[in-house]
């Protein structure tokens, strides 16, 4: 029992520190004007699919190095506003101050490479 005990407050701290806002305004129009491929995700706390695309997209920083992730608590609504977002796992792509890419709960990993490589 203990350890079942230790396994949750582990599953809980992971994803505590998985789900911070990160993105910055300034960040990403600087990102964009600099010519960089810019990755956007928003989730909500407690969404097992927003932790899902978080692991693919951590390992994903790690795989594409030029390249500029940020993410977002969608009921920020200033920033979900900003990107016209309404739902949590979200996941959009910005090349040339352009969205290239949108999808609404992809968690797979092959997608989102699919979608990462295409917009290089």
């Amino acid at each position: 029992m203990k350890k079942f005990f230790i396994f949750i407050f582990c599953l809980f701290a992971f994803n505590a520190n998985a789900k911070e806002t990160t993105f910055d305004k300034t960040l990403f129009d600087k990102a964009q004007s600099e010519g960089k491929i810019v990755v956007v995700s928003s989730w909500v706390k407690y969404c097992t699919s927003c932790a899902s695309q978080m692991k693919v997209l951590d390992k994903a920083k790690n795989d594409f190095k030029n390249i500029e992730y940020f993410k977002f608590d969608v009921r920020n609504k200033e920033i979900a506003n900003l990107l016209n977002v309404q739902y949590q796992t979200t996941l959009l792509i910005f090349k040339n101050n352009k969205e290239v890419y949108r999808s609404i709960g992809e968690t797979s990993r092959e997608a989102i490479y699919k979608a990462i490589k295409s917009s290089i």
